[in-house]
Formats: C-alpha cells, sequence, structure tokens
C-alpha cells in the first residue's frame, strides 16, 4: 500500500507518517525498477507498527525509546520478562508525574485561595 492508504488505516497524518520513517521507526520499499518517483510500499506489518508507535506515543514513550523497544521486540531480543519490565517501568515514571502534577494542582488552588482573599 502506499503511504496515503497507510494514513487512512491508521488515522496518522502522510507528515507524520513521513516523520516516523525518516527517524527509523520502520520503513518502506522503494521499487527498484522505477525511476520516475519516489513511490514506496508499505506491507501490514507496517500497519501493526504504526498501532504500536501510536499506543506506545499515549502512554509516555519518546521516540527513541520506541524505537528501541521496535528494534529489540521484532528482533525477539526481548523475553517476556524484560518486556514486562519496560512496561512497568514507564508506570514508574508515569505515576511519578501524576505524583508532581498533584502537588502543581494543590499549589494553584492555594494560589487561587490566597488572590481571592486578596492576599497576593
Amino acid at each position: 500500500m502506499l503511504i496515503n492508504e497507510l494514513a487512512k488505516r491508521t488515522g496518522v497524518p502522510i507528515a507524520t507518517l513521513r516523520y516516523y520513517e525518516n527517524y527509523g521507526l520502520f520503513k518502506g520499499i522503494s521499487d527498484e525498477e522505477i525511476k520516475t518517483n519516489n513511490y514506496k510500499d508499505y506491507d501490514e506489518s507496517i500497519v501493526e507498527k504504526v498501532e504500536i508507535i501510536v499506543g506506545a506515543k499515549k502512554a509516555g514513550f519518546t521516540l527513541s525509546e520506541v524505537k528501541n523497544l521496535l528494534e529489540n521486540w521484532y528482533n525477539k531480543r526481548l523475553s517476556i520478562e524484560k518486556k514486562v519490565e519496560v512496561v512497568n517501568k514507564k508506570v514508574g515514571e508515569i505515576d511519578e508525574k501524576i505524583r508532581q502534577l498533584k502537588q502543581v494542582k494543590k499549589l494553584l488552588v492555594e494560589a487561587i485561595k490566597d488572590i481571592e482573599n486578596g492576599d497576593c
């Protein structure tokens, strides 16, 4: 499939898909016999990879982390235990961010009270 079909199937804009490809998260195949365009073909496995990328980004993984995960995941270099460890680490990072955001929220709520009382 061409990149426009990949975009339709995954809901990811073409520009984002090109960025991901340039970053090395996946690779389309060029037809070496055709010299007039730069069209690339993307197989079904790329749809799955893009869905993994989107899900990982939503979960808070950086593109660098996603690239490392994809390389290791698809090369069967990660055991089940290691996969669980990677995901648990991200859960811990998210928990820490939640804790920090709760502290910021508390400070802001206190600031609102001070403003309303004329203390600021």
